[in-house]
């Protein structure tokens, strides 16, 4: 083969490794799409979910499927944003021009969310059976949404909270360290990584309990208290800050909770018992 020949062929293989490399980046790139697309839905779906709900603290969380539904809806618009790098990474890795592995990858995400949901609508429901009128707003309702919040502030502290957030932030060593092939693949390593995220979150989703989990306001502050954790560049001042904004909700929930902007305080002797509408 002559050398003009040979430079004709490297060139066409170099077309060739180019067109791959651009047809993989506008798959990732659909796909970042997507998941954002998803969460601006699921954030539409939550606000139509909610409407004319009691978004205080202790309400009332309706019938176990119907909230269940509602609450793999929040943990998708909370949590596409900042999950959308892993998968980007994920779909890199794998070579997939499309989207499906990677959808499979947020789908193992949120079944693990979902049954964290399971577990948090389970722990309401034997508080409530147990303790009913001590956990009134009035009595012991108001102590323990502040001691919530004292201990997610705390929490953010802890040498767990800081290896869980880790694994958040640097996905390739988990990805690496947990990688299965094929779409089954895709959904067991998407359901570690939510278990990672949340042994990291799980206290911040407690707070969100304890100001009110059916507000839109309270959502999305610990959405983004969630997202500045997981990608702002110096992670200590992120969590430091966390620490703060949580300590500052506590002593106001503790102090003057009707000076705390946003938060819905109960006005009857019983957080919770706002009539609520029923959702099919």
């Amino acid at each position: 083969m002559s050398a003009g020949s040979a430079t004709v062929a490297e060139r066409g293989r170099a077309r060739d490794e180019l067109a791959k490399a651009l047809a993989a980046m506008r798959g990732r790139l659909v796909l970042v799409t997507l998941l954002f697309a998803l969460g601006g839905l699921a954030w539409w779906v939550t606000a139509e979910r909610m409407t004319g709900m009691d978004a205080g603290p202790g309400t009332d969380l309706g019938v176990l499927g119907w909230f269940v539904g509602v609450w793999v809806v929040m943990m998708a618009a909370m949590m596409f944003p900042s999950l959308s790098p892993t998968v980007a990474l994920y779909a890199k890795m794998t070579g997939a021009r499309g989207p499906s592995r990677g959808l499979l990858f947020a789908a193992g995400y949120l079944l693990v969310w979902g049954a964290a949901g399971v577990l948090s609508y389970a722990l309401f429901r034997i508080g409530r059976g147990l303790f009913a009128d001590s956990l009134a707003w009035h009595a012991g309702g108001q102590w323990l949404a502040t001691a919530v919040l004292f201990a997610a502030a705390i929490y953010e502290l802890t040498p767990l909270k800081d290896v869980c957030l880790h694994k958040c932030r640097s996905p390739l060593g988990f990805l690496l360290g947990v990688w299965r092939d094929g779409p089954r693949g895709a959904l067991e390593m998407g359901a570690w990584h939510a278990a990672w995220c949340l042994g990291c979150c799980w206290a911040l989703m407690a707070a969100l309990f304890a100001l009110g989990v059916m507000s839109l306001v309270w959502m999305a502050l610990i959405a983004a208290l969630i997202t500045l954790e997981k990608t702002f560049p110096w992670r200590r001042a992120a969590t430091w800050s966390t620490t703060v904004v949580l300590l500052a909700l506590a002593v106001g929930l503790l102090a003057a909770p009707d000076a705390v902007p946003g938060l819905v305080v109960p006005a009857g002797s019983h957080a919770g018992t706002h009539a609520m509408h029923a959702m099919p």
